[in-house]
């Protein structure tokens, strides 16, 4: 039996991840601050034909991060697969956002996932392999306006996963980095606004999604199988990511042109409406 400890795993694409590898009959730690939602995980985990337990972590503490590694290698033995998962996100121009909204979303989305890889990767290389896979989002490749504190937290995940693909091939260590646009998920009940126009639109976004967590855990086995770097999911995030590889300095003079002449929102929006974003 294979080993996981899954962050953010009471709801959402966590919740997806832990009942994906529940049919892979893996024992997982399913990691949250919410016990009661991570106990309702663990439920579907059993009926879905996995196993495991809870472990109630807030990963903005380094030291909770380092006690749950502690943890699971005492527990397991050994841990095949960490999911750094948990993530939140706070929408709002910069200079508008408060700076608390900053630290929150940089804390829980970058830095839980720098603590995990930080006190998970040496006992997985001493263990001889393993895998870590960080849900980081397209917003981390295309970075487009009123969602600074997501864009730089999940830009900072690619990083750290681009880095420590190549630092861990030696130690048979895959990593794979997921870099979903938007899609149904629970990210709205926690998420941060500073006008009205920021909450209809992420609204409409996730509304009119054409993949919902189950889909985007899908793809993420998938490339796990493979050992795949990036997970990108979506036509539309594909095609935008291109864009701005291809064309950078288009890309965003077509954007800033747009905020100058006040047409973003009707732009973003259509997008919204027609699940383009």
């Amino acid at each position: 039996m294979k080993n996981a400890v899954v962050t953010g795993a009471g709801s959402g694409l966590g919740r997806e991840l832990c009942l994906k590898l529940a049919e892979r009959k893996y024992r997982i730690l399913l990691a949250d601050v919410n016990v009661a939602q991570a106990r309702e995980s663990l439920e579907m985990v059993r009926k879905a034909g996995g196993d495991g337990e809870i472990y109630a972590c807030d990963v903005t503490q380094k030291e909770a991060v380092e006690q749950m590694a502690r943890y699971a290698f005492n527990t397991f033995r050994r841990v095949d697969l960490l999911i750094n998962n948990a993530g939140v996100t706070s929408a709002g121009f910069t200079g508008d956002i408060p700076i608390e909204d900053w630290e929150w979303c940089i804390n829980i989305d970058m830095w839980g996932m720098i603590y995990g890889c930080h006190y998970f990767i040496p006992q997985m290389r001493t263990q001889g392999g393993g895998y870590i896979i960080n849900v980081a989002s397209a917003a981390g490749l295309v970075c487009l306006p009123e969602m600074g504190p997501y864009n730089v937290a999940k830009a900072g995940v690619i990083a750290l996963s681009e880095t420590i693909r190549t630092e861990l091939a030696p130690h048979n260590i895959g990593v794979t980095v997921v870099c979903p646009s938007f899609f149904k998920t629970n990210l709205l009940k926690s998420m941060r606004y500073q006008n009205d126009f920021q909450k209809e639109l992420a609204q409409t976004t996730f509304d009119r999604s054409r993949l919902n967590a189950s889909d985007i855990a899908g793809y993420v086995m998938k490339a796990m199988d493979k050992n795949r770097l990036y997970v990108v999911p979506g036509l539309n995030a594909k095609l935008i990511w291109l864009d701005k590889r291809f064309a950078p300095e288009f890309f965003y003079r077509f954007i800033a042109f747009t905020i100058k002449n006040k047409l973003s929102e009707k732009l973003f929006m259509f997008l919204a409406q027609h699940g383009l974003t």
